[in-house]
């Protein structure tokens, strides 16, 4: 299936957008094949580039940090085990598929990077969502590495190797709206605002409502994960916001993935963040500083569909039982 070469985003694919299945993603033009990994379309010269990658728990030697991806080229299926899935010999870089994926990074071309429900489960979407639109990489290396696992015979097997990296979160957005919540920020640092901390802060607040929050915010019905405080305007709406667990940004590079994300009150949002609250192994919630007028439960509520990571977890306990509550994080 050929589609119009189109450079990064898709027009009217938000980055975050989740397909039940992989026809969905091709109908979509994210990428041009049902079942392979490396998309490619011709360039003006004819020549094929690739334009997206599927991460789908394909290869052992695929490493994925989110922001940072090491990814393991394709292969025909004749050199694959059928069973295992594992390579039977090296890969080449001959191979059309690895040679326009190494094409796009000899071209500077970026990447729509698609993650499916058997990936890395910290950043992998859930099963029943299949898989999501995680936005823009650009190729920082290519090479020739040796797979973890040897050939049937013994002898060491070459793949082509590539490392992403993620594009800041300013090239990520593509609405309207966002674009201009973008701007005005830079506007508001460029005027040196009397409170350029708090406006800085609503800003990103807005932004970071995205696909993922919304359908956790859902899929709980605005209902607080850690208190049970539903919030209802005059509407009938619920109002609840969407928590990074580890948050996202420098220092602490959280992704805005599901299983990263809780749907909170605004009250417990600010616990959360401030250290106030953590959730430890068990899911059990432990307060670290007194709660006066509302209560907490004993336990996380998580609903059926949504995976929180206890990697996440584990890094806000981490991070705050090195620091007193609303330390500057």
């Amino acid at each position: 299936m050929e589609i119009e070469r189109v450079g990064g985003h898709v027009r009217g694919v938000p980055v975050g957008a989740v397909f039940a299945v992989r026809k969905e993603v091709q109908k979509a033009k994210l990428h041009r094949d049902n079942q392979r990994g490396i998309s490619w379309v011709s360039d003006e010269d004819g020549l094929q580039v690739g334009d997206a990658i599927v991460l789908h728990g394909g290869y052992e030697d695929d490493q994925d940090e989110w922001e940072t991806i090491q990814y393991t080229g394709a292969s025909p299926s004749k050199d694959r085990d059928p069973k295992t899935k594992k390579l039977l010999r090296s890969q080449s870089w001959t191979y059309l598929d690895n040679a326009a994926l190494l094409r796009s990074y000899q071209r500077g071309y970026h990447i729509r990077v698609i993650r499916g429900y058997k990936g890395d489960a910290r950043y992998s979407p859930s099963k029943a969502d299949g898989y999501r639109y995680d936005g823009l990489y650009r190729i920082t290396a290519a090479r020739t590495a040796t797979s973890k696992s040897p050939a049937p015979d013994g002898s060491e097997i070459q793949i082509c190797q590539f490392d992403l990296e993620r594009l800041p979160e300013d090239q990520q957005v593509q609405t309207d709206l966002e674009r201009q919540i973008i701007d005005a920020l830079d506007e508001s640092a460029e005027q040196q605002e009397k409170f350029p901390r708090s406006r800085s802060v609503q800003v990103r607040r807005l932004v970071r409502d995205t696909a993922a929050v919304r359908r956790i915010k859902s899929l709980y019905e605005g209902e607080c994960q850690l208190c049970g405080l539903r919030l209802e305007g005059p509407d009938g709406k619920p109002y609840s916001e969407g928590a990074h667990i580890r948050p996202l940004g420098k220092p602490h590079h959280g992704p805005d993935v599901e299983p990263n994300i809780l749907c909170l009150c605004p009250n417990c949002h600010v616990r959360l963040d401030i250290g106030a609250v953590v959730v430890d192994h068990d899911w059990s919630v432990v307060m670290r500083a007194g709660l006066f007028g509302a209560g907490l439960r004993t336990k996380l509520l998580v609903k059926k569909g949504h995976r929180v990571h206890p990697e996440y977890l584990r890094y806000h306990r981490d991070y705050w039982s090195k620091r007193g509550v609303g330390s500057a994080s």
